[in-house]
């Protein structure tokens, strides 16, 4: 997830595109996900396949979810959230492989938030569509305000650098989790049934948060 493909540094701590400068770390590393995802990254690392693969297939998988979430009946839903759910561990492979291998550049780090941002915003707007059986066209007008709204938070952590985002120890310390781990949910919620509630929260939450980080963020510069 968002890599800078710096041994030591996640994307999450590579400085804000287009800056040239190198950031500090924000983010964890090893979070529960990625102690998931780390024994098959340390499988596949010495096969020659690149942080850019996984990328890819993280893309492709999104797009995938949102294509079945979009088709609306409950078999594709429930497909949809594990084509999701294994783009969301994708994710954090990529970023995992980057490290455990020593590679970094600046164009993956790109390449790496244009994906996660288009496969999130996808699966809102493809999730809005599935649902108008349930909603009428209100819904893929939810899912465009979902869409919307995560789309505004990427741009504002991780271009305009409004506001700092970190990780989270539980139970001690023996499990971390970033806050971005919260889409982990998304399938989870689909296969109980909750999509809708789910998405009409999304709707209300991801404009809401965004606004919000855009005023305390400008108010914190102008200070």
């Amino acid at each position: 997830m968002r890599r800078g493909r710096a041994g030591a540094l996640d994307s999450r701590a590579a400085a804000p595109i287009g800056s040239g400068q190198a950031g500090i770390a924000a983010l964890s590393q090893d979070t529960i996900v990625h102690r998931v995802v780390r024994p098959a990254v340390r499988a596949i690392a010495p096969t020659g396949v690149r942080p850019n693969h996984l990328t890819t297939l993280r893309l492709i998988t999104g797009l995938a979810a949102a294509a079945a979430f979009a088709e609306g009946s409950r078999t594709w839903l429930v497909l949809g959230g594990a084509i999701f759910l294994l783009s969301f561990l994708l994710d954090r492979a990529d970023g995992e492989l980057a490290r455990q291998t020593g590679q970094s550049s600046r164009a993956g780090h790109v390449y790496d938030l244009i994906s996660d941002c288009t496969s999130s915003v996808a699966a809102f707007i493809g999730l809005g569509i599935g649902l108008v059986p349930a909603l009428g066209w209100a819904a893929p007008l939810l899912g465009v305000l979902a869409g919307a709204g995560i789309g505004a938070l990427f741009w504002q952590l991780n271009v305009l650098r409004l506001a700092k985002v970190r990780g989270h120890t539980l139970f001690g310390g023996r499990i971390t989790v970033d806050p971005d781990d919260a889409m982990v949910f998304v399938p989870l919620l689909i296969w109980l049934g909750a999509a809708l509630p789910m998405l009409v929260a999304a709707a209300a939450i991801t404009p809401l948060a965004a606004l919000w980080i855009g005023w305390s963020g400008r108010q914190a510069r102008g200070s």
